[in-house]
């Protein structure tokens, strides 16, 4: 049950996602591109799991807002290196990168969802 409940925590979810992609950049090979894109993905990739815990704290819901759209503005960023890396043929086995791809679309969603919710309900209270 416990393992269930985990994969509604979104910032554990992040986390891990954050990991994951530490985890891939460092199998990139040390040639420029990959050195290149691993700094990139990392940058991007680490940033939503932060920047999630920073809107926890927003001071208003225009706050939150703006973090949140952070978190989808690297969210979309992080997704491009991904298909780049594919692409590229840069991993061995690119499958691999098949369920991090797959929960950085969720994420996408996710927060999408999230701003449009609390967007609607600024319109409401004005």
């Amino acid at each position: 049950m416990l393992e269930k409940n985990k994969k509604f925590d979104l910032e554990e979810r992040l986390i891990n996602f954050a990991v994951l992609i530490i985890r891939a950049a460092e199998s990139l090979p040390k040639t420029v591109a990959g050195k290149h894109i691993g700094g990139q993905i990392i940058r991007s990739g680490t940033s939503p799991a932060a920047n999630y815990g920073e809107a926890q704290g927003a001071e208003s819901r225009a706050d939150f807002v703006h973090k949140m759209k952070i978190c989808l503005k690297e969210l979309r960023e992080t997704g491009l290196w991904l298909l780049m890396i594919v692409r590229a043929d840069l991993m061995k086995p690119a499958l691999n990168l098949e369920s991090l791809m797959d929960e950085n679309n969720e994420f996408i969603f996710i927060f999408v969802t999230s701003i449009k919710t609390s967007k609607q309900k600024d319109n409401k209270t004005s």
